[in-house]
Formats: C-alpha cells, sequence, structure tokens
C-alpha cells in the first residue's frame, strides 16, 4: 500500500506565540523538520507540507528538503482549510502519477509522536477504504488516516478547527491503540 504523508503546519499559533510551523523545542528541534522525519521513518512514501501563518519563513527552515508544499490561503479558518488543502493537491497529483491509497494526516504540533506511531498506522492500511486513527489508553487523537475513497468527502466537510471529525462520526474509523508509544498531546501554549 502506498501511504501520502500530510503534515498539517498552518496554523497561527496565537496561544503559543507564532506559527506552529516555525516553533521549536528549547534544544533547537524544529517542529516542522521532525514532523517530516517522523512521516518518512514511520514510512510514508512521499511528504506535503501544509502552510498558512509564516508561510514564507516555513519554506526557510525546509531549505532544499524534497517535500511537496503547499499553502492554505485561508488558514486562518482553522484546521478544516489544512486538510482540504492537503487532501486537495494529493487528490491533483494524482493527474500525473498514481494516488496514495491513502494519506496519513500529522499535526505539527505533536512532540512525542514518533515515527513508530506513524508505522503503527502504515501498517493498518488496506487499501483505499482504510479509515484509521490513532488512540491513546482509548481515546481517538492523531495521526488520523484517510484512505483515497474518503478525501472528497472530507474535504466537502471539513470547517473551522473541527478537520476531520464531522466525517470520521459519521464513519467511525479502526482505532488503533498507540498509548504504549506516546501520548498523543498536542502542544498549544507558549513552550
Amino acid at each position: 500500500m502506498s501511504v501520502a504523508g500530510l503534515l498539517l503546519a498552518a496554523g497561527a499559533g496565537r496561544r503559543r506565540g507564532g506559527p506552529k510551523a516555525l516553533a521549536h523545542d528549547p534544544d533547537g528541534t524544529s517542529w516542522l523538520r521532525r514532523g517530516l522525519a517522523v512521516l518518512r521513518d514511520g514510512g510514508c512514501a512521499e511528504v506535503t507540507v501544509v502552510l498558512g501563518a509564516g508561510a514564507e519563513e516555513a519554506r526557510a527552515v525546509l531549505g532544499a528538503d524534497p517535500a511537496d508544499v503547499v499553502v492554505a490561503e485561508d488558514w486562518d479558518e482553522g484546521m478544516g482549510a489544512s486538510l482540504r488543502t492537503g487532501l486537495t493537491a494529493l487528490g491533483a497529483r494524482a493527474v500525473d502519477a498514481p494516488a496514495a491509497d491513502a494519506a496519513l494526516v500529522l499535526l505539527v504540533d505533536l512532540p512525542d509522536v514518533g515515527a513508530d506511531v506513524v508505522a503503527r498506522l502504515v501498517a493498518a492500511v488496506d487499501g483505499p477504504g482504510a479509515l484509521a486513527r490513532a488512540a491513546y489508553d482509548g481515546e481517538p487523537g492523531h495521526p488520523v488516516v484517510l484512505g483515497r475513497d474518503h478525501w472528497a468527502g472530507v474535504v466537502a466537510t471539513a470547517r473551522g478547527d473541527r478537520g476531520a471529525r464531522d466525517y470520521l462520526r459519521a464513519h467511525p474509523p479502526v482505532l488503533v491503540e498507540c498509548g504504549d508509544l506516546a501520548t498523543g498531546a498536542d502542544v498549544d501554549g507558549p513552550v
């Protein structure tokens, strides 16, 4: 199965004090570069990064990295805009090359989610109809696997900061327990 990584990094990070695509750990580790490495090391054949707030500065952080980069011009609407932009870009690429069977959606602000979590979710992909979601001690979290058959439905329903939440409520994903690997906690406040 071919799984494309989709790194959502468009948010302004207002509670953090700046765009999440430009955030880094106290030791200087870039969240953006870490997210790319986690997706690649976890088994994603290709990676697309969705930028928004601070897009030009974030491109500089990426440097010559070969990841595909798209900008969600309506990023200030919330995660839904980023998700729509990323899935639309993946779908448009299918005109020139075979589309991935699924997209594995990772948020840039999940510092303890590593390649082992991504690999466990990639292993759950059984074709373009796949829907899977990481769970931490039974609670649904991120990353999320969206099989290609679901992209149009997610794009049609992703609004505001709800992302794919409404779609996944109507089409329950398989929960893949990852609590033994990470907490899945996002970092929204100042570091």
